[in-house]
């Protein structure tokens, strides 16, 4: 987790932590499971130069990764924001970067705001939008977007495949509309991933487990069509290493995988000067990270667009104002100070399922 270097004057006073829970739009399918709802764990900080707000983007189970909601509400509470209190640094702590991530969310947002700056101009990112892609269902593949994400699995995928290029993507494709998809580690082998190389794709995203890096360099050599790692890939260090071995041709950079946005930084600029393409994950966030991901996707080096989306993609009301798709499938990256948007007090007070104070 990076720390954000508050000013001189700067205390830390408290920490609010809120469960939200938002219905989806539609049924969020991978291959570990299916969410209905996203239990949003959101993070407030108080400082003596004003408050913060950032989000953990772990999910309600441990089935995606091993963090979960409750896991990162109980190490929030006992270990990191106490750390922080006290002045303490967490970069001790070991694993729960979501966790930390969040934290370190919402303290960019306090130090940015507090200094008259963006998130935006914090991480050294650029420019007024960003072109974004889609996760959807191949049968219902919304209008707008030029890259276009399913979800496959073994057994589950040459038809899903054909049915998303029926459904429109094909159509488009002369016009630059590309079709990815993403295992999310579901394969056992190479030979299991070897019959999608045919079908046009325009990336295949982590089709082996997330610890079988070898095994990636192995596939990525059999390949014609392009491997991005995404699971596995949990720090700079570990990215490094698989560009370096020839594990992933593309990179999915997640800051709450990786312990923050500072390290996501860190990250696409080692990417950069690699010659790697790399994109912005998604993980089903509120407005607080799609605010801040939109931010991060206008650092240079992120030259492919990421799972952003427009809000109404995802939810039907949401704890921000919601963010639209725009010309060209972008997205307009907030340049207010901080993260760059507000909370809605509404929404946040009526989807609130568990809000609780931690004081110095």
């Amino acid at each position: 987790m990076g720390e954000p270097t508050p000013g001189a004057e700067c205390r830390a006073r408290g920490a609010e932590l809120r469960l939200v829970a938002l219905p989806l739009v539609a049924p969020f399918r991978a291959s570990w499971g299916v969410e209905t709802e996203r239990l949003a764990l959101l993070i407030r900080v108080e400082t003596s130069d004003g408050p913060g707000w950032g989000e953990c983007v772990a999910m309600r189970e441990p089935l995606y990764t091993s963090e979960y909601v409750a896991g990162a509400l109980d190490v929030l509470r006992r270990v990191l924001v106490p750390r922080w209190l006290a002045g303490v640094s967490c970069d001790p702590v070991q694993g729960h970067s979501m966790a930390k991530c969040g934290l370190e969310l919402a303290l960019l947002d306090a130090t940015a705001r507090a200094a008259g700056e963006s998130l935006q101009q914090r991480l050294g990112g650029t420019g007024d939008r960003v072109e974004v892609g889609v996760v959807c269902d191949p049968r219902r593949i919304p209008e707008g977007y030029k890259r276009v994400k399913i979800k496959v699995s073994p057994g589950r995928d040459i038809e899903e495949i054909a049915i998303a290029w029926a459904a429109g993507v094909g159509a488009r494709a002369s016009a630059g509309r590309s079709l990815w998809v993403d295992a999310n580690g579901s394969y056992p082998d190479a030979a299991s991933v070897l019959p999608l190389d045919r079908l046009g794709l325009g990336l295949i995203e982590q089709p082996l487990a997330p610890d079988r890096l070898v095994a990636h360099v192995e596939l990525a050599g059999r390949l014609t069509t392009p491997v991005s790692l995404d699971e596995s890939l949990t720090s700079v260090a570990v990215i490094a290493d698989a560009v370096a071995l020839g594990a992933t041709d593309v990179v999915s950079i997640k800051p709450g995988r990786m312990g923050g946005y500072l390290a996501a930084v860190e990250a696409v600029h080692r990417c950069a000067a690699a010659g790697v393409p790399a994109w912005v994950g998604g993980m089903l966030e509120t407005g607080i990270g799609r605010a801040a991901n939109l931010a991060l996707a206008s650092v240079a080096g992120f030259t492919l667009p990421g799972d952003i989306s427009a809000t109404e993609r995802y939810f039907h009301e949401d704890v921000t104002a919601p963010f639209v798709l725009g010309p060209e499938a972008t997205i307009e990256v907030p340049t207010g100070h901080g993260i760059g948007v507000e909370m809605i007090a509404s929404v946040l007070a009526r989807r609130t399922v568990h809000r609780e104070v931690i004081r110095r």
